[in-house]
């Protein structure tokens, strides 16, 4: 099970200090753990551990995994997970041409979708605007301030989304949302009235097809939602309606993705940003295509000059044909286990929603071999999702040589002693991990910066998310990657912190779109 960005926080502090709330409960009753160890009571009330061997692991019993085992077991992962520039080259080639595809055709594998989002911030938008945010871990009600001269200031509360909350009918979803903004009006905006409603952007996360920008059909949910009766619907007219039922005095002005926003507002402080990433429990990728450009708007009657935000979705990349990613085995168990199988291949290989549970799958076939935690009861790494990829961070992170910390999160979390060569192999084996997440984000960076005829002149990338924030290292990874597969120009491709897409951009949008509309311009989109 996935934690929020808060929980993880708490658990780096708390690992990181010996402060762990979480306590082993040693196993006194009969108990066998499906991965070779367990324990049992006899009839005298005595507890022994035992561990069920093969015959080849009997001629070899080992109380602990030892430097050279390990090592032996990391070549093999290192091959396993190693991303080669050449292999690289191959995966931007197809994604390019992907990427393209959908730009022409509708209903594409990596669907392209435009998002009615035409031209760019020119930072001289003023006046107050509310953004919904409605993410993978939290819902978030902001209040922004644009201010003009590339400025704002900003007002939030954040609201916890269960995991019962995304799995529960579509419509009490969305109730959900409209009390928590009638809430926060009632808070911080006592002059908003049904009379004099305030404009709204919603940042919805999700892939949508979009006939206008405050319309979207839910194509599928990501990020572990499931909640019926909602895909294949329109996402504004649901969301209206309950607005309408809880009397909340807001006008709903555009519906975009937390991508899209981050493009924006990154354009609105820097204008040289052509690109924004989002690399945290997603992934996705937006920029700005000439209409001329893009073959399915054709006979939309659109000027061809004019530029619209693409919301690529490119989580979905290979997904229809599996032939470029280099899927292991542990990529296929969590895409066959999904709430969506078939689906998202490329979003399953690099998010952080999965990078934990990859090496969770890679632990457990080890244990099952018998190649560590000999005579200890590993039920608690048996639980899918129950090894966070924050903890990959701490791990890759841990500054002592005796690798202390990692030591806290294995007796801390899973009441596992472990030896030094074993803590070598898990922090090696999240590099690993973590590398090839960063490699292929490149990847797929790349092919739009070759797309666009950017590489030369060079362009800014606005990059967000948990896994490009807070993962240690991931920033020069992808840097690192997109000059072994673009050439020492790929130095000209550089990577920042964007703004806050999901918050300021979706209100610069609604701004945008306000003006647009106001102005004649495309009214009907």
């Amino acid at each position: 099970m996935s934690r929020t960005p808060q929980e993880e926080e708490e658990i780096v502090s708390k690992v990181r200090h010996g402060l762990s709330s979480l306590k082993v409960t040693p196993i006194n009753s009969p108990s066998v753990s499906r991965r070779g160890s367990g324990v049992i009571t006899t009839p005298t009330g005595s507890t022994v551990a035992f561990h069920t061997r093969t015959a080849e692991e009997r001629d070899a019993t080992l109380p602990h995994a030892t430097k050279k085992s390990m090592e032996d077991h990391l070549d093999k992962y290192t091959k396993l997970f190693t991303l080669t520039a050449q292999r690289m080259r191959m995966i931007v080639d197809a994604f390019e041409e992907t990427l393209d595809k959908g730009l022409q055709e509708w209903g594409q594998c990596v669907p392209m979708f435009p998002t009615w989002v035409f031209g760019s911030p020119t930072g001289s938008e003023k006046g107050d605007y509310l953004a919904l945010d409605m993410g993978g871990t939290n819902l978030r009600v902001c209040l922004v301030s644009l201010l003009g001269g590339c400025k704002f200031e900003i007002t939030q509360t954040k609201y916890r989304l269960t995991e019962e909350q995304k799995q529960e009918d579509g419509e009490k979803l969305f109730d959900f949302c409209a009390e928590c903004i009638k809430e926060f009006i009632k808070v911080h905006l006592p002059d908003v009235t049904a009379e004099n409603p305030i404009v709204l952007g919603f940042t919805f996360s999700y892939p949508c097809l979009q006939e206008r920008i405050d319309h979207g059909i839910l194509i599928r949910w990501t990020k572990g939602f499931g909640a019926p009766n909602v895909e294949g619907h329109d996402v504004g007219e649901l969301f209206r309606k309950s607005l309408e039922r809880h009397q909340v005095p807001v006008v709903l002005a555009a519906l975009i993705n937390d991508t899209t926003g981050a493009l924006i507002a990154s354009q609105y402080v820097r204008p040289t940003t052509k690109i924004a990433v989002i690399l945290g429990t997603g992934c996705n990728a937006a920029y700005t295509e000439e209409i001329k450009c893009i073959g399915k708007l054709k006979d939309k009657g659109l000027n061809g000059d004019d530029v619209v935000a693409i919301n690529c979705e490119w989580g979905a990349f290979d997904s229809d044909l599996h032939q470029h990613l280099p899927r292991t085995k542990y990529d296929l168990h969590i895409d066959e286990h999904s709430n969506k199988p078939g689906e998202q291949a490329f979003e399953k290989m690099i998010s952080g929603r999965y990078l934990g549970e990859i090496f969770r799958l890679v632990v457990m076939e080890l244990i099952d071999e018998g190649a560590m935690f000999l005579g200890q009861n590993t039920y608690k790494l048996e639980t899918a999702y129950s090894l966070d990829t924050a903890f990959l961070s701490l791990m890759e992170s841990d500054p002592t040589d005796e690798l202390l910390t990692i030591i806290g999160i294995f007796s801390h979390f899973y009441g596992l002693e472990t030896t030094l060569a074993e803590r070598q192999f898990f922090r090696a084996l999240a590099r690993l991990i973590g590398r090839r997440a960063a490699r292929l984000s490149a990847c797929g960076i790349a092919a739009i910066v070759r797309k666009k005829g950017y590489l030369e002149k060079g362009c800014d990338v606005g990059a967000d998310g948990t896994l490009y924030n807070k993962y240690p290292g991931f920033p020069q990874r992808i840097h690192q990657a997109l000059v072994d597969v673009l050439g020492e120009q790929g130095k000209n491709i550089k990577t920042h912190h964007a703004e806050d897409g999901s918050g300021v951009g979706s209100a610069i949008i609604a701004a945008m779109t306000k003006a647009r509309k106001d102005a004649g311009k495309y009214p009907d989109l």
